[in-house]
């Protein structure tokens, strides 16, 4: 049976500027929501790698660096760019709605 799916505010559109991330929990789960030109993007906040947190790596446009290992991962796409990652990282629907992030979630 498939979870429900809903918009959850995350972040204020102003609190994120541009080249910007910050980590959340949402339901248990740790997402990180980037600003990359204006535009949001979400993925989760764990490396396929080790299970360590991408958070605290370096982000340079749109490729977060693992800050463990090295391992490097789109952050649009949650494509693996960079071993020692080989799967990519869960990425999730975001909006803008008014001045809230909102990303879709399902549980």
């Amino acid at each position: 049976m498939a979870g429900q799916r809903k918009w959850i505010t995350i972040v204020k559109t102003d609190a994120l500027k541009p080249g910007q991330y910050k980590s959340f929990q949402v339901a248990g789960e740790l997402i990180a929501v980037f600003n990359f030109n204006g535009r949001f993007y979400a993925i989760g906040d764990v490396c396929t790698h080790d299970g360590g947190i991408l958070t605290g790596g370096i982000l340079e446009g749109k490729v977060i660096t693992c800050p463990r290992h090295g391992a490097q991962f789109d952050i649009t796409t949650g494509d693996v760019l960079r071993m020692p990652a080989f799967a990519p990282v869960p990425t999730y629907e975001v909006r803008a709605e008014g001045n809230e992030v909102q990303v879709l979630f399902e549980y």
